[in-house]
C-alpha cells in the first residue's frame, strides 16, 4: 500500500514541478484480455455484477473462462528530465470498457516511466477499476510523425486473491406438543459463516492511443 500512495504522490509532484518540458494528450483504444476470475466471469454473465454468487463457491462455467472487451478512453502525458536520450513520463489514462457488452467499466492509472530517443518506453504505477486498487506495468513503442506522437503499448494488471465472507443463514421453526399445541419457536443455523477466496483474474492490454501537442 505505501509502494501504491508513494508513485501517486510522485506523479502528482511531477506533474507540477517546473522541469516539465512537454505535455501531451489524445484518446486511447484498444482491447483488454481478462484470465479467469471473478471479472472475466461477470463480463462473461456467468454471474451479474455485485452479486452473492460471486461470494459463493463457483459453479458451472463460473471462474473457468476468460473474457475480452474493448477499451476507449482518453491519456494525458507530461514530459520532465529530458536527458536526451532518455525522457522521463507521467501518464494518467481514464479508460471505460466493456461497452461492446452493455457494461460501463471505467478505470484510471496513473504511470510513471522512461521513454528512449529510439521510442521505447516503460512505465509502472497505481490502477484503480471495479476489481479494486492494483499496480500496472507497461512497455511500449512510440512512432513520431512530426508533432504527432503514436503510441502503442502494452500495459499488464496481475490478478489478485478477494476474501468474500458469507455471514450464516438462520430459519425460524416452529414446536408444537403432541397434540398440535404450539409451544415455541426459534431459529435454527442452517448455513454455517464461511469465507471464500476468488482471484480476480489478471489484464492485458493492448493500447494504440493518438498524443498531439498542446
Amino acid at each position: 500500500m505505501k509502494i501504491i500512495f508513494t508513485t501517486i504522490l510522485m506523479s502528482i509532484t511531477l506533474l507540477s514541478a517546473e522541469a516539465q518540458i512537454e505535455k501531451l494528450a489524445g484518446p486511447r483504444v484498444g482491447v483488454t484480455m481478462i484470465t479467469p476470475g471473478s471479472l472475466s466471469s461477470i463480463i462473461r454473465g456467468d454471474v451479474s455484477m455485485f452479486s452473492d454468487e460471486v461470494r459463493e463457491e463457483w459453479t458451472g462455467s463460473t471462474g473457468k473462462y476468460g473474457a475480452a472487451i474493448t477499451q476507449y478512453g482518453w491519456q494525458w502525458e507530461s514530459r520532465f528530465a529530458d536527458g536526451g536520450n532518455v525522457t522521463g513520463i507521467v501518464e494518467w489514462i481514464a479508460l471505460v470498457g466493456g461497452m461492446e457488452k452493455g457494461y460501463f467499466l471505467p478505470s484510471v492509472s496513473s504511470m510513471v516511466g522512461l521513454r528512449t530517443d529510439k521510442g521505447l518506453e516503460f512505465a509502472v504505477g497505481p490502477n484503480l477499476s471495479f476489481g479494486g486498487i492494483a499496480m500496472v506495468f507497461g512497455a511500449g513503442y512510440n512512432f513520431k510523425f512530426g508533432k504527432l506522437n503514436v503510441p502503442i503499448n502494452i500495459a499488464y494488471v496481475p490478478s489478485m486473491n478477494k476474501t468474500y465472507n458469507h455471514d450464516a443463514e438462520y430459519e425460524w421453526v416452529e414446536e408444537y406438543d403432541g397434540n398440535g399445541n404450539y409451544i415455541g419457536g426459534g431459529e435454527i443455523e442452517t448455513s454455517p459463516a464461511y469465507s471464500v477466496i476468488h482471484p480476480t483474474g489478471a489484464r492485458i492490454s493492448v493500447m494504440l492511443g493518438f498524443n498531439l501537442s498542446r
